[in-house]
């Protein structure tokens, strides 16, 4: 059975639930504090989009005294499956191959990226995230 994964969401709620899942759990004071300095973004801006992102299905809380701590319902890696899919089917047909030949061209992959994908590709290893 595969799992629904909730409706689209928005860059801003995505960058939420991206320190959600860094956190593990959080509240609304722990988000506001990872988030980038440059970020000119309220304490109730981002308890709004919290709650956006419960109410879409993406996260869960369970109240801590006064405090709520939210919690992804959902796994990283279903979302990014779906998000990369979707993003393939719409712009590309579901051909990786464009794709990966604009990032080339464009200097967002490199020559290491690009063997580390063909050993992907063979199966024998894992590609390294940059972070």
């Amino acid at each position: 059975m595969v799992k629904q994964i909730p409706s689209a969401i928005s860059p801003a709620e995505t960058e939420i639930l991206r320190i959600v899942w860094q956190l593990g759990k959080a509240t609304v004071q722990n988000v506001c504090e990872k988030l980038p300095a440059k970020r000119k973004i309220t304490y109730a801006t981002v308890q709004t989009l919290l709650r956006r992102l419960e109410k879409k299905g993406y996260l869960k809380h369970e109240a801590r005294g006064k405090a709520h701590v939210f919690f992804a319902a959902v796994k990283s890696e279903d979302v990014i499956k779906r998000s990369v899919s979707d993003f393939l089917d719409r712009l590309f047909g579901g051909d990786p191959a464009p794709l990966m030949q604009y990032l080339a061209e464009h200097g967002k992959i490199g020559a290491d990226d690009i063997e580390s994908l063909k050993e992907l590709a063979n199966g024998k290893v894992k590609v390294r995230s940059k972070k």
